[in-house]
């Protein structure tokens, strides 16, 4: 076993996980690594979160993981285009131990639902939808958060492609172009994580 394999793996996850990954491989969709969750849990401690909004829910593998690290009265907000996958995600929360009062659903697309969303409200925002759509993301995120706020992207590597010097997708490029916003902001103290394929991180001044 490599180091970054052992890493990835630090962090069991219980049964309620392991049943929203294989909803999300049926369902055809990435989740986050365990090791991605386990930084998730970590960063939304760090912050105390109350208030976490997450852009695409999936079958819920990243809000539990984030719920973990979440104040015990906390509340996740959370965004995603198909109602179907965010039940199996009520499913997973309530087979974790979750009360149904620690989440909000909200079905539709990010860009719609964000802007109603209240500005400065967030401890921490989590960004797993469109990477076409990663830079309207951030901007929605520094509104969102407080000072002291956290912004996270997952899947910044795009499976080793955003370092690939060979011609790439639209979406990569965006990644690029995101990773470059977030590395120049004076608004943003950024790191990134080596955890699953890519964890940007990024704390508001």
């Amino acid at each position: 076993m490599t180091s970054w394999a052992f890493a990835d793996a630090f962090v069991a996850e219980d049964d309620a996980l392991r049943w929203a990954r294989d909803r999300a491989r049926e369902a055809g969709l990435r989740s986050v690594s365990p090791g991605t969750g386990a930084a998730l849990r970590v960063l939304a401690a760090t912050v105390d979160a109350k208030a976490v909004a997450e852009i695409g829910t999936g079958t819920g593998v990243s809000g539990i993981h984030l719920l973990h690290g979440m104040r015990a009265d906390g509340v996740l907000t959370t965004v995603d285009p198909e109602p179907d996958h965010q039940q199996f995600a009520r499913q997973a929360f309530r087979a974790a131990g979750f009360a149904s009062n620690r989440a909000r659903f909200i079905p539709g697309h990010a860009l719609d639902v964000l802007p109603r969303l209240a500005d400065a409200g967030y401890d921490l925002v989590f960004c797993d939808g469109d990477r076409l759509e990663s830079l309207d993301y951030l901007a929605e995120s520094l509104r969102l958060l407080r000072p002291g706020g956290l912004v996270a992207f997952e899947g910044v590597f795009a499976s080793g492609r955003t370092v690939d010097s060979n011609p790439q997708p639209t979406e990569v490029i965006r990644l690029r172009e995101l990773l470059r916003t977030v590395r120049e902001s004076p608004e943003l103290v950024p790191s990134l994580l080596p955890v699953g394929d890519g964890l940007l991180c990024a704390v508001k001044r």
